[in-house]
């Protein structure tokens, strides 16, 4: 009895890590609607291709850089549409930030980063 309970218990618990784990998305285990809250300081930046980025933005965007599949599911977010983003200029943030390292060329859906 006490053997089946144990082997139960390990059970559960591998099946609950499994689900974690495929759970995981383009953006971890947070949705790309989640993240594209977090990006409210390039609300103008990513409207008007000739808006100054503010740093606030830079800095959150740079987070995303390291990650371009991300990068691109947050700036083609439903909630991003929503709140006015037009892809093809927000895609240029990471270039009027001046990163170095910004994935250049990366696909995103139908965009490519410059």
């Amino acid at each position: 009895m006490a053997s089946s309970l144990k082997f139960l218990c390990i059970l559960g618990m591998t099946l609950l890590v499994g689900a974690v784990v495929d759970g995981a998305g383009e953006c971890g285990r947070s949705s790309p609607d989640n993240e594209a809250m977090k990006l409210a300081p390039c609300a103008g930046a990513a409207q008007d291709a000739n808006a100054a980025v503010p740093g606030g933005c830079c800095a959150q965007i740079k987070r995303f850089s390291q990650n371009p599949k991300c990068l691109c599911a947050v700036l083609l977010s439903d909630t991003a549409k929503a709140s006015g983003v037009q892809p093809e200029v927000a895609l240029t943030i990471p270039k009027r930030c001046n990163f170095a390292n910004r994935p250049v060329g990366y696909k995103c859906g139908p965009y490519t980063l410059p």
